[in-house]
């Protein structure tokens, strides 16, 4: 009898792709044999998701009904999803499919309207047809499609500037010393002292992204489908999820394994404003993507790695009111309260953030001053002096940063002087600092250094960075 049927594995989309096959078939003119066919997604066991098997399901088919020859399709890889009257949608994950296919040293047919994405990945001979008539048309000599163009580097606007903000001097100090080193940073004030705004202003100070950073993070937004009309863009990316947000979105997962904001933020600044509301096992699971700038995520049909490098800069009340400083607004359970609230963030995510700064309310004087000479051109240029100098440092590494350093390379190159080495030898005695936080000590004062031109770090950048740091609050 007939009938057409797809093995495999399929998911609902996939399983969804006879019909839409069998429809795109039809409105140019072709209908299948009335056979029984049979279309095996191999391997078997694995599990297929996505309408982008649509157009090799339907190449398949026509070169099975003798319309194309399959030698001179064999050279190519191909995806893309099939509307009803035969044209080409397009699909996620299509740039990184184009470097696999380069890889592979093959080709890459794809729907046109990401020919510019695919077109990324260098010299591979790519086919962008609009419809399944243009591919036809294609290999028989009816007509030639022309390679596409890589999609244009997009316009971005420019990032707010600090110079917006009044006072918080201490804080723009450490935005500052976080941008050079890439240094995670936790701000800790009462509501409308400015922690926001700070936050928001910490992409405009790192540098612009290497063309191979640019092309990491176009892959993870292209896979989720965040890409557009191939547009690639040099701007750090700053992710600020709500804090409602679940484990798999904010780490990765799903049905599909989709990259979460972790992996979004990948080469940029991830904010976590009013970090106690999050749900607590999507902030422990923050813990490891911190230390390996990975996000592996493991499920029973899957397991999916993706890349999370990321700046960590998270924002917090000091309590549920908010006003845990000030007698006249705080509330009745204070001091317990703020005792409490801070408590949500364990001990192991506080220990993994480099500086931990105190925020105070803005006073209105200082809303009445004129705005401060320097905003973040200069304090920019400072940071890419720092970064240059690290970049000639770690050379010969897979490092970028002092924060990636891990202990050894720390010690070789962040080494401190005589007094220095006594300083934070008794802070971390005192303040019963970790091996992590000793060398996020390190780490902190080996940026200072590099910001203050020095080659060797002195106490007096020992004695900063441990101002950076607080003692976690008791359980």
């Amino acid at each position: 009898m007939p009938a057409f049927t797809v093995v495999g594995l399929p998911d609902k989309a996939v399983g969804e792709s006879r019909e839409r096959v069998r429809a795109a078939l039809g409105s140019i003119g072709l209908a299948l044999p009335p056979r029984r066919i049979v279309v095996n997604l191999s391997p078997a066991d694995v599990l297929k998701e996505g309408s982008h098997y649509d157009l090799p399901i339907a190449v398949g088919l026509l070169i099975s009904m003798g319309v194309l020859q399959q030698d001179e399709l064999d050279e190519y890889a191909m995806l893309g999803e099939l509307a009803l009257d035969g044209t080409l949608s397009p699909v996620a994950g299509v740039l990184p499919a184009a470097i696999g296919a380069n890889a592979a040293e093959r080709g890459l047919i794809c729907p046109a309207v990401t020919g510019g994405e695919a077109a990324w990945a260098g010299a591979i001979p790519i086919l962008a047809p609009p419809d399944l008539v243009a591919l036809i048309n294609h290999f028989k000599g009816n007509q030639v499609l022309s390679p596409p163009q890589p999609g244009a580097i997009a316009d971005t606007s420019p990032y707010l500037d600090l110079r917006d903000i009044k006072g918080q001097e201490t804080a723009k100090r450490a935005l500052e010393v976080a941008a050079a080193g890439g240094h995670n940073v936790l701000m800790v004030g009462p509501p409308g002292a400015g922690k926001s705004m700070l936050a928001q202003r910490m992409a405009g100070l790192l540098p612009p992204m290497a063309p191979e950073e640019a092309l990491e993070v176009s892959m993870i937004h292209s896979v989720a489908g965040l890409l557009d009309s191939g547009q690639m863009t040099r701007r750090r990316p700053f992710r600020d999820p709500h804090h409602s947000a679940s484990l798999p979105a904010l780490v990765g997962g799903g049905v599909r394994v989709q990259p979460g904001e972790i992996s979004l933020a990948h080469n940029g600044v991830l904010f976590l404003d009013e970090l106690p509301e999050f749900n607590r096992p999507a902030l422990e699971a923050l813990r490891q993507p911190m230390e390996t700038g990975r996000a592996v995520i493991a499920r029973a049909n899957s397991h999916v790695d993706y890349p999370a490098r990321f700046q960590f800069i998270a924002a917090m009340n000091p309590c549920r009111c908010g006003h845990l400083e000030d007698p006249a607004l705080a509330c009745s359970r204070a001091p317990r309260c703020g005792l409490d609230y801070q408590a949500k963030i364990s001990g192991p995510l506080f220990d993994r953030i480099d500086l931990h700064l105190d925020v105070p309310p803005v006073r209105a004087a200082e809303l009445s001053l004129p705005p401060p000479a320097e905003g973040s051109a200069e304090i920019a240029a400072r940071v890419a002096a720092a970064r240059e100098i690290q970049c000639l440092r770690f050379a010969d590494q897979d490092i970028r940063v002092n924060a990636e350093a891990d202990g050894t390379l720390l010690e070789e190159t962040a080494a401190p002087d005589n007094e220095g080495r006594t300083l934070l030898t008794q802070a971390a005695d005192r303040m019963k600092l970790s091996a992590r936080g000793y060398h996020r000590i390190l780490r902190v004062a080996r940026t200072l250094a590099d910001l203050d031109g020095q080659d060797s770090v002195r106490r007096l950048h020992i004695a900063e960075a441990l101002s950076y740091r607080r003692i976690a609050p008791s359980r």
